[in-house]
């Protein structure tokens, strides 16, 4: 169970979640956190919205799902993040991240996130004929050098529609706990 953040509340986990056929299961990592003693909010890319039922993400979390940024002057519907999980990450989140492509909510909040020292994991969910392009795995490798921590999913084969079965969302817990606990207090 998590330490409260120097606020007194439960450390706060932004999911981020992209357009893969596995993001409509987002629940299970919402449901893993919750039960580890996170609260949760989800940031969806602009796609990944359309993966996801939002009203059921929306009351699971008790947030409003994010995907683009609020008007000036207009209230913080999340609380910050004390960690961030990317599930499922996409091939092109990935290599935008990587790259410092800000052109979405949620790769804003992924690009900050290395600048303000926020933990961060990506579990990428793509098939094997993306891994294998040369700029995906330059990304991976600049993400590792940024501190991210990276999943174990193997790449499912090409239009196989397949590799959910073999998707641990709780990895991206898994991966950032020891983090949390590492750091100087909970919380920023």
């Amino acid at each position: 169970m998590n330490e409260p953040s120097a606020w007194g509340r439960r450390p706060f986990l932004y999911v981020v979640v992209c357009a893969c056929g596995v993001a409509a299961d987002v629940g299970r990592l919402i449901t893993a956190a919750q039960e580890r003693g996170w609260d949760v909010g989800v940031v969806a890319t602009p796609q990944g919205l359309g993966f996801l039922d939002a009203a059921a993400v929306e009351a699971q979390t008790g947030y409003p799902v994010r995907s683009a940024w609020r008007a000036p002057g207009d209230p913080r519907p999340l609380p910050p993040a004390d960690a961030i999980a990317v599930a499922p990450a996409s091939f092109n989140t990935v290599n935008k991240w990587a790259a410092g492509i800000s052109d979405t909510l949620a790769l804003g909040v992924l690009c900050e996130a290395y600048g303000m020292g926020v933990p961060t994991a990506v579990l990428p969910y793509l098939n094997a004929a993306q891994a294998a392009h040369p700029a995906y795995r330059r990304s991976v490798d600049q993400l590792r050098e940024m501190g991210v921590l990276i999943g174990s999913y193997e790449p499912h084969r090409p239009k196989a529609g397949g590799g959910a079965d073999s998707f641990r969302w709780e990895e991206a817990l898994d991966l950032l706990e020891p983090r949390l606990s590492a750091r100087p207090s909970a919380g920023r």
